[in-house]
C-alpha cells in the first residue's frame, strides 16, 4: 500500500493555506474481495487564523536591549491599527519604576506591555523576571479588545524569555503585590 503525498503551499497574499492531498494507486487484498483505486486528487483552502500582525524590528531590538544589556526597565507596545503593526509606544529607562509603568498605560485603551522585575529571593539572591502585562481596561472598545486578544500569541512568541504573564482589566488586578506574588 503506497501513501499518500501530501503538497502544503501558503500564499503570502491572501493568507490561505492549499492542501494537496494526491494518493497513488494501491491494491487492496483481502479474502473477501479485491479493491483497486484509481489516482485521486483533493484540494482544500483554510483561511488562517491569524490575526496577521506585524511585529515591527523595533519592537524586537527594544526587548532584546532590555533583556540582555539593561537598557530598559519597561516597555509598552501598541497595535497601530490602519498599518496592522505592534510598535513600541513607550520606554522606560532603567531608572524608572513600576508605578511609573501602570502610569503610562491609558485608562481607555489596550496595550501590551513588558516588565523587567528585579528581586532578592529569601536565599539572598538578586534575581530579575521578565513579566508580559496584557492591559485590556473595560473602558477601552469592544474592537480593541478582541484585537490585543488575537494578537498576543503572536507577539509573545516573538518576545523569548518571558517567565510571567499578566492579564488586567483593571489597576488593581496588576498591582505589584500581584508581580511579586508571581515571582516568588
Amino acid at each position: 500500500m503506497a501513501f499518500p503525498n501530501l503538497f502544503l503551499y501558503i500564499n503570502p497574499i491572501t493568507t490561505l493555506f492549499s492542501c494537496h492531498l494526491q494518493f497513488q494507486s494501491f491494491s487492496y487484498q483481502s479474502k473477501f474481495s479485491s479493491l483497486k483505486q484509481q489516482p485521486t486528487t483533493m484540494a482544500m483552502a483554510f483561511k488562517m487564523t491569524t490575526t496577521g500582525m506585524w511585529v515591527t524590528d523595533d519592537c524586537k531590538n527594544s526587548f532584546m536591549e532590555m533583556k540582555w544589556k539593561k537598557v530598559h526597565r519597561y516597555i509598552v507596545f501598541k497595535i497601530d491599527e490602519k498599518s496592522r503593526r505592534v510598535t513600541v509606544d513607550k520606554v522606560g529607562g532603567p531608572g524608572e519604576s513600576y508605578d511609573d509603568l501602570t502610569a503610562s498605560l491609558p485608562i481607555d485603551d489596550c496595550r501590551y506591555a513588558v516588565f523587567d522585575f528585579d528581586f532578592v529571593t529569601v536565599d539572598n539572591c538578586r534575581k530579575s523576571k521578565l513579566f508580559f502585562i496584557a492591559w485590556s481596561p473595560a473602558a477601552s472598545r469592544i474592537r480593541a479588545k478582541m484585537l490585543y486578544a488575537t494578537s498576543k500569541d503572536g507577539l509573545r512568541r516573538v518576545l523569548d524569555g518571558i517567565s510571567y504573564e499578566v492579564q488586567a482589566t483593571d489597576p488593581t488586578e496588576m498591582g505589584i503585590d500581584v508581580i511579586k506574588h508571581k515571582a516568588n
